[in-house]
């Protein structure tokens, strides 16, 4: 695993400007300016120029302004990624990014995301609705110099939104113990967008505090940096981390490149582990069981199941259900108890596995009193 190049590393990223490996999520460190001034030093420090902020996260916009002022940083130096919200009407949203301009202090952004296109009518509105002018006024005008999407919503809608033509990128959530996007991921880069995976350090499994199993399965190796080293291998054209203080860019140094060996063999050890603990009860993802009548996200609950049994990730994989119905659309709103036991999937499962059964194991052993967050 290698760290630390003298020239930090770049990759294309649509039709922009190269990005780093790593970006800088400006969503965590807002206590104060400061804060979040200290991060963004220490992140250009470590080779990182891709700084993403939104409009949705609080002061981050405004503080990332201050922090370019006060440290003298020049256009050339960053990437700056900021977002809209779809659904709104085109004046609503022009004054959203004119306000975005204002307060980064910029006259043109490099990339502008729509923020969640997490439903088919998300999808509408760039495509075809308010959101198409806006893209389209934004270009002409010269205030962006590329657009592209973020997106928590279906394996098809990602499609269909990489398909489109409209967009140069894609922020996609890809990690290592959830890598049903890989393909999607994959089309993206084929056509010339570039991918940001969302969050692999948080969403990807809480991997900065594993569990003591899946350490085991990695040693020598730490989880984390292994699951930032399998996305990298993969081509993925940058990773986001939300760091809250400078010590969290620890791992900012890593390189991309083909996997070594001791990375490979320890992703053979986590498969091992995987199959080994759950047996026959081991869900592929294939995602021949949809669609279920009652809408149930079937993959998805089994992948928590396949995590809690098969590595020993119970807390992240009950946190993960517990979002469930609590997060709009940015998460799954239907949850185990909707099967019905109809068994419409039986006979599609490959695997041939009892699904209602494992279904009802999935509810019993990670429901919990629900908690909300801001984001899936």
């Amino acid at each position: 695993m290698t760290t630390g190049s003298i020239e930090p590393q770049r990759r294309p990223f649509g039709s922009g400007k190269p990005v780093s490996l790593f970006t800088l999520g400006t969503m965590r460190a807002l206590q104060s300016p400061g804060q979040l001034e200290a991060v963004v030093e220490a992140a250009i420090a470590a080779g990182i120029n891709h700084l993403e902020t939104a409009p949705a996260y609080g002061p981050s916009q405004r503080y990332v302004g201050q922090t370019i002022r006060r440290l003298g940083l020049r256009p050339e130096q960053l990437v700056i990624t900021s977002k809209v919200l779809p659904g709104q009407s085109l004046v609503s949203a022009q004054d959203e990014l004119r306000r975005s301009l204002e307060q980064l202090g910029l006259n043109r952004l490099d990339n502008l995301a729509v923020h969640g296109i997490n439903r088919p009518q998300h999808l509408d509105w760039a495509l075809q609705g308010p959101g198409q002018e806006l893209l389209s006024w934004a270009l002409d005008e010269g205030l962006v110099d590329q657009v592209g999407f973020s997106s928590h919503g279906s394996h098809a809608l990602i499609a269909a939104a990489i398909r489109s033509g409209r967009f140069s990128f894609a922020s996609l959530h890809l990690h290592l113990f959830d890598p049903g996007r890989l393909p999607l991921a994959e089309e993206a880069l084929a056509k010339g967008l570039g991918v940001m995976a969302i969050s692999p350090a948080d969403k990807g499994g809480r991997l900065f505090d594993p569990p003591e199993l899946l350490r085991q399965a990695c040693a020598p190796l730490e989880p984390l940096p292994l699951a930032y080293r399998f996305l990298l291998a993969r081509g993925i054209s940058t990773l986001t981390l939300g760091a809250a203080e400078p010590a969290e860019l620890h791992w900012a140094g890593l390189t991309g490149g083909p996997l070594s060996e001791l990375e490979q063999a320890a992703l053979e050890r986590l498969h091992q582990q995987r199959q080994q603990r759950l047996g026959p009860e081991a869900c592929g993802q294939c995602r021949a069981c949809l669609p279920c009548p009652q809408q149930v996200p079937i993959p998805e609950l089994l992948r928590l199941r396949n995590l809690a049994v098969g590595h020993g990730m119970e807390s992240f994989a009950k946190e993960r259900y517990g979002l469930i119905g609590q997060a709009g659309h940015w998460f799954e709103e239907i949850n185990a108890e909707a099967c019905l036991e109809c068994g419409d999937c039986l006979p599609r499962c490959p695997h041939h596995l009892a699904i209602p059964e494992l279904l009802a194991d999935t509810h019993q052993r990670l429901a919990s009193p629900p908690r909300r967050r801001l984001w899936g």
